[in-house]
């Protein structure tokens, strides 16, 4: 029997994403729960924030892709504990990962207790925090009696962009009688009259043990690799090592479609927590601060005689006259232009681009990386100018490239370059050459950062000519 007084409770934050629904401003290697739509913390941020005092911020792991955490999101993600996914293989494989993780770390303390485990996404935005901090301490309650809690939203709309979860009966937490996915506007209607139907939010509750249960009975082969991984563990703390060999061998599967839609120990807490999944530019319109005109304004913009329309300026002016019931969305290299109402669509848009062979979905015109950012100014057919910036006491990795040379040109501060055996010190007005084939390091040992032009000269310019032999971040 557990002392539901004591119980540890753990965050599981979900924050993987292919960062297509927010195009052009989520890209996929920097996806929505790294954006700041909101003052100056992320998504992200702010889920962590919201579920304190009850789940303090070193008591939340953060799971997220490996590529991400080595990427662009590499700053945003180091507050936190993290644990990364080789590949993505959607919620149940990462939610059973989660929870074997979090009981290896406690029995590797000596500690033999079982967390409560509060598993929700990384990307959303609740309005009434304390409403939701209340939910989850009921749902907490019901966890430590073996149940698997879902938070229910209460509907104020016929939606049909979210799924459905109908409560039977009773008192809260209510059993849950079925999952719907999105429905047909007749469906969202009935649903909404019938007073017993909750937009699933995907924030749950349990017990470790209880999930991993439920988990070995509905879907084997999720615990099978499970129980590879913990092998591999054995008594030491979990590490990445065993994830990054087994993990690949999960299917891809939602913890909806393969636990919670066939257990029978599932119950709903239904909630007004003002949430919303900001799943597309229509939701960060309803959700932004408005105009006297219905206009909601982001950066630098200018409307004259504009009504209910988004404009979001996130390199320049953005300027519009007489535009209704738009979304304008515009980036350094990218500017979305949609009807609201239509801004799912976008999806569609993301989906052309891949088949033409851009890149302006994967990455920023400026892309942050562990040590600093490069912004690529100009590229044609056999040279790329970028302007990179080197934090303070951070370096690139030692790396070569077999298609490509470079010339940097220091603007500021001081470059200490490692060029095959030699070391060179470049200072601002200086340049170096890099030839094809030659193992080089980039390192700022000053105080301020070093910015510097950099020019590639090559047949082939892509990000992949880069072969490491030694990084301090892991990649």
């Amino acid at each position: 029997m557990h002392d539901k007084d004591s119980v540890a409770v753990r965050a599981v934050v979900l924050a993987g994403g292919s960062g297509t629904r927010l195009w052009p401003l989520s890209r996929q290697q920097f996806p929505k729960q790294f954006l700041r739509l909101e003052g100056e913390r992320t998504l992200l941020d702010a889920t962590i924030d919201r579920l304190a005092p009850l789940v303090p911020t070193e008591q939340a792991l953060v799971v997220t892709g490996a590529d991400l955490a080595h990427g662009e999101a590499y700053t945003a993600l180091t507050p936190y504990n993290t644990l990364l996914e080789p590949v993505g293989r959607n919620t149940a494989p990462a939610i059973a990962l989660s929870a074997a993780w979090l009981q290896q770390e406690a029995r590797a303390r000596g500690d033999n207790s079982d967390p409560i485990l509060v598993v929700l996404p990384a990307d959303h935005v609740i309005r009434k925090p304390e409403a939701f901090r209340a939910a989850l301490t009921e749902a907490i309650r019901a966890a430590a009696d073996g149940w698997l809690v879902t938070l229910g939203i209460t509907p104020d709309r016929p939606e049909t962009g979210f799924g459905y979860i109908q409560a039977a009966g009773g008192r809260s937490p209510f059993p849950v009688a079925c999952f719907t996915e999105k429905p047909d506007r007749d469906t969202a209607a009935r649903f909404l009259e019938a007073e017993n139907y909750y937009w699933n939010a995907g924030i749950f509750v349990w017990r470790a043990s209880t999930v991993l249960t439920e988990l070995a009975y509905h879907l084997p082969e999720v615990a099978h690799t499970v129980e590879a991984i913990r092998a591999a563990w054995g008594d030491q703390p979990p590490s990445h090592g065993p994830v990054e060999h087994h993990f690949p061998e999960m299917p891809d599967i939602s913890i909806d479609y393969g636990l919670l839609e066939k257990s029978a120990n599932v119950a709903l807490i239904p909630c007004d927590i003002g949430w919303s999944d900001v799943g597309s530019w229509d939701a960060v319109h309803e959700i932004a601060e408005h105009d006297d005109d219905g206009n909601a304004r982001q950066g630098q913009t200018l409307a004259v005689d504009c009504q209910n329309s988004l404009i979001h300026s996130d390199h320049r002016l953005v300027a519009a006259a007489g535009i209704r019931d738009l979304c304008v969305v515009e980036t350094a290299d990218a500017v979305l232009i949609t009807p609201r109402g239509q801004s799912q669509r976008v999806r569609e848009l993301v989906d052309t681009l891949k088949a033409q062979g851009g890149t302006e979905h994967i990455l920023h015109q400026t892309v942050q990386r562990p040590w600093g950012s490069y912004t690529v100014l100009e590229e044609r057919d056999g040279y790329k100018m970028k302007r990179i910036t080197v934090l303070p006491g951070a370096s690139l990795s030692l790396q070569r490239h077999q298609h490509r040379s470079e010339h940097w040109i220091v603007v500021s501060g001081t470059a200490t370059v490692i060029r095959d055996d030699e070391e060179l010190t470049v200072s601002k007005n200086q340049s170096t050459y890099i030839p094809i084939g030659v193992k080089h390091r980039l390192m700022n040992r000053g105080r301020i950062p070093l910015q510097l032009i950099e020019v590639q000269v090559g047949e082939y310019l892509e990000e992949d000519d880069i072969e490491r032999f030694e990084d301090h971040y892991g990649r």
